[in-house]
C-alpha cells in the first residue's frame, strides 16, 4: 500500500502561483512513478503531469506546459507541482497519483494509488 497526502492547495489571484506537494509513505517511494491531475466541477478528470521514478523524465499537459513544473525528492518521498502565471481556468481539486514502475504514466487508469485531492481556486 502507498498512501498519498496531498497539501498547498489554497485560494490565489490569476496570475499567481502555488506549489503542491504530495507526500508519500508505505512503500519504497522511488519505485514508483508519480502523477498529478485534476478535476473541474462537472468535468472528468484530467492529466496534468508525470514523472518518472529518478525524475530525470517528466511530461506535460498542453493546457500546462511552460506554466506548471513537476519535480521530486526521493530522499523525503515527496513530488511537487510548481504552478505558475496561474488562470482561472485551473481551477480544480488537483489529485497526485502512484504506480509502480520507473517510467510515467499520462493516463489515470495507469495509476493504482490515489491521493485525498487539494482544492485550487484561481480567482479572476
Amino acid at each position: 500500500q502507498v498512501q498519498l497526502v496531498e497539501s498547498g492547495g489554497g485560494l490565489v489571484q490569476a496570475g499567481g502561483s502555488l506549489r503542491l506537494s504530495c507526500a508519500a509513505s508505505g512503500r519504497t517511494f522511488s519505485n514508483y512513478a508519480m502523477g498529478w491531475f485534476r478535476q473541474a466541477p462537472g468535468k472528468e478528470r484530467e492529466f496534468v503531469a508525470a514523472i518518472n521514478w529518478s525524475g530525470g523524465s517528466t511530461y506535460y499537459a498542453d493546457s500546462v506546459k511552460g506554466r506548471f513544473t513537476i519535480s521530486r525528492d526521493n530522499a523525503k518521498n515527496t513530488v511537487y507541482l510548481h504552478m505558475n502565471s496561474l488562470k482561472p481556468e485551473d481551477t480544480a481539486v488537483y489529485y497526485c497519483a502512484a504506480e509502480f514502475g520507473s517510467y510515467y504514466y499520462t493516463s489515470d487508469h495507469s495509476y493504482h494509488y490515489w491521493g485525498q485531492g487539494t482544492q485550487v481556486t484561481v480567482s479572476s
